[in-house]
């Protein structure tokens, strides 16, 4: 089994909820202080955890105290710090191995961020003093308290970590250079680095900080939807204000299947899905005999299968059910079909989704004659799964009727050889 978990975060995610949440799942606060003051800055933060209410529910919320006292010493001491130096501290701090390895890629992620938004190279970009602690707390702090709970990882080394899509907030936020729109720059810029699923949730805030886009975008796995798991257990971290949705981000710890075979088996046999439309009106004043030309006009119009269903309508009156799938650009052509070839007044359509299999023709010669295979398979090429393999009906009938042949043996004929030439199948 694996050890996986998920971020859901409907009022986005920030450094400080991540703590709250690991923190939450049991991850000691007296474990991150140690290892965090390991890179040297002991003197200029503390942390410490503590339950809150948020809209009447429970979370643990973490708080990074900032000590004023070291502003005092002379100004050498609090410059900003850039990306090569905290580099530095975090090699230097001999931390689990995992959690190093992810906090320098969370710190490169920001700062190429941020260095693409004024411009300049990630080793040029400045994490002012203040939000140097704060960013540095943040991240390496979350990558220990991931490690901590042995959360397991890919074979590139990632933590199993998957998250939901993020809401955009909105409205604007107080900056060094005045006023931002939210999501600010360095956060726009992390979603589209990775391509981030978003959405708005109408709360008009800065939901999204970039320390916890930063976390997101470098660790996280898959975005969207929860991946298949087992949950065992729930932590929950506190943002800071109050929204009109209990500002917290909850992170789901369970177990799913091996992760080798997860991989492998969803990427061969998920089916891959398609969107197709569904037309259906139901008829009972038509000749029978039209019902065969409206398949016919449906089939080349683009339908993609129709077929009719006996029904018993008002006044007893035996009548059918016809139903047509189409892919949508051709649901108006064959709603047109319906409209003009038959009596009906109303035709229903719905959008569905459908799994389908990869398929071809083959040809195989038989000694009657040529015979196309249709060959349906799952998977990638490498782990290609062929499920169905049948001759073409209208080629079968056309030998069995010019060689006077049931069609049957046509049709097994063609089979056998097809086997023949595939025995690796």
């Amino acid at each position: 089994m694996n050890k996986i978990a998920y971020l859901q975060c409907p009022t986005g995610i920030s450094g400080d909820m991540c703590l709250g949440a690991l923190v939450s799942l049991g991850v000691p606060v007296e474990y991150l202080t140690e290892k965090l003051n390991n890179l040297g800055i002991s003197q200029e933060y503390k942390l410490r955890a503590e339950l809150v209410q948020k809209n009447g529910q429970e979370a643990t919320k973490v708080h990074v105290d900032l000590l004023e006292h070291h502003h005092h010493h002379d100004h050498d001491h609090h410059h900003a710090r850039h990306l090569p130096e905290i580099e530095q501290m975090i090699l230097q701090a001999g931390l689990p191995a995992q959690a190093e390895a992810w906090s320098l890629a969370v710190f490169r992620q920001l700062a190429v961020a941020e260095g693409a938004v004024h411009g300049i190279a990630p080793e040029k970009v400045h994490f002012h003093e203040v939000g140097a602690v704060d960013a540095i707390v943040d991240i390496v702090g979350t990558c220990l308290g991931l490690d901590w709970l042995g959360i397991s990882s890919d074979h590139a080394g990632f933590p199993l970590l998957y998250c939901s899509a993020l809401p955009t907030g909105g409205g604007t936020v107080r900056a060094a250079h005045g006023k931002m729109a939210v999501p600010v720059p360095a956060v726009l810029k992390l979603w589209e680095m990775r391509g981030c699923p978003v959405y708005s949730n109408g709360i008009d805030r800065e939901l999204v900080t970039p320390t916890g886009a930063a976390i997101a975008t470098t660790l996280v796995r898959e975005f969207g939807a929860p991946p298949p798991m087992t949950i065992k257990q729930v932590g929950l971290g506190a943002g800071t204000i109050n929204l009109p949705i209990p500002n917290i981000l909850r992170l789901w710890l369970g177990e799913s299947a091996s992760l080798q075979a997860n991989l492998t088996d969803y990427a061969a046999n998920s089916p891959i899905l398609e969107t197709i439309s569904v037309l259906e009106t139901q008829i009972d004043d038509l000749n029978p005999q039209a019902i065969g030309y409206v398949f016919e006009e449906l089939f080349a119009a683009g339908a993609l299968d129709v077929f009719t269903q006996p029904i018993g309508m008002k006044k007893s009156r035996p009548g059918i059910l016809l139903t047509v799938i189409c892919h949508p650009d051709n649901l108006l052509d064959c709603e047109a079909v319906l409209f003009r070839e038959t009596s009906t007044l109303g035709i229903r359509r719905s959008t569905q989704q459908r799994a389908i299999l990869q398929r071809e023709f083959k040809q195989v010669e038989t000694k009657y004659g040529t015979v196309r295979i249709k060959v349906a398979w799952q998977g990638q090429s490498l782990e290609k799964v062929i499920t169905n393999v049948q001759p073409e009906y209208e080629d079968c009938a056309e030998l069995a009727r010019k060689h006077k042949i049931p069609w049957r043996e046509i049709q097994q004929l063609a089979l056998q050889c097809w086997y023949l030439e595939n025995q690796d199948f």
